[in-house]
């Protein structure tokens, strides 16, 4: 990618940060803190989702020594949601972007992010998050990795939908819509948001080097903990795709077939680790989405 002058980058940008019960959170600020210059006005917005203030004291110490122009929010309920609209409603600038409070972002992530919006003209930019795996991890783990996050890019190069844990929004495209609070339990909010921003007609970019660290909890290194993840995910897929107006027949016949494929592949590869756990985690999404077709309740992950 091109050079980006810096007197083409937005004024402003803020950064949102939801977090409940994490002390990583002052690690995720710190890392914030250490960002490479981006040529703009930096704003982090943080919004506490515990019922009580909990997160106020660390985070605001955190900011203080990462020198960070903080808004701390109190944005209660237990409701990723409610933590996440409560940062669009107090966001001003004109690019917002998100991530997690358990991630750490790399020196040159927000100005990846901002150069790739600033040369692509696109209103959503995705960044990966890459899976760093304890010491003493199964092998498998890490080969399989099926702890990071990239987009699903389609054969034609498109990007239909994106997730809150690395992404950069142009604050315009947003408008009016909000995270479903229906959603703030269960998952899967990001990806109804995302998808129906693109309904909307904004466009998607993948920014390669716009990277994020994501040190992997030992007790979600477990098949039990990723088929789950897998399932839930699955019913949003359905969800989404059902929105777009496919019938039910059909997609029931298709993920009955991917199912079945998955299986199979998974059966025929026991003598790979991380390839038999790798389609195995693949079919529990189809079988989310099965369950999601036939009318079934959606899982609450939180």
């Amino acid at each position: 990618m091109p050079t980006v002058n810096v007197s083409d980058r937005p004024a402003r940008v803020d950064i949102c940060l939801c977090t409940f019960r994490r002390p990583s959170v002052a690690r995720t600020i710190a890392a914030i803190g250490a960002q490479a210059s981006v040529g703009a006005d930096v704003r982090l917005i943080v919004a506490d989702n515990d019922d009580t203030p909990s997160a106020r004291e660390v985070v605001e110490a955190a900011a203080a020594e990462a020198k960070v122009d903080l808004l701390y929010l109190h944005a209660p309920a237990r409701n990723i949601s409610t933590a996440r609209n409560a940062c669009l409603e107090a966001a001003s600038a004109p690019y917002l972007a998100f991530l997690d409070d358990d991630l750490t972002p790399t020196p040159e992530w927000l100005a990846s992010l901002i150069d790739t919006a600033v040369e692509t003209k696109a209103d959503i930019i995705l960044g990966p998050v890459h899976a760093q795996y304890p010491a003493g991890a199964p092998a498998w783990a890490s080969v399989a990795d099926l702890h990071s996050t990239a987009p699903t890019i389609l054969s034609d190069r498109s990007i239909v939908t994106g997730y809150t844990c690395n992404a950069l929004i142009r604050r315009d495209a947003i408008g009016d819509l909000r995270f479903d609070p229906r959603r703030g339990r269960t998952g899967g909010e990001d990806t109804v948001f995302f998808h129906s921003l693109w309904k909307r007609g904004a466009r998607f970019v993948f920014a390669e080097k716009a990277v994020i660290d994501e040190p992997v909890d030992p007790a979600r290194i477990s098949m039990r903990w990723l088929l789950k993840r897998s399932f839930r995910n699955g019913q949003t897929h359905a969800q989404v795709l059902r929105s777009n107006g496919e019938g039910r027949p059909a997609l029931l016949i298709k993920a009955l077939g991917k199912v079945g494929y998955c299986l199979m592949v998974s059966a025929v590869t026991i003598p790979f680790p991380a390839r038999w756990r790798r389609s195995l985690v693949r079919g529990a999404l189809h079988v989310g989405s099965l369950s999601n077709i036939m009318g079934a309740r959606d899982l609450e992950l939180y």
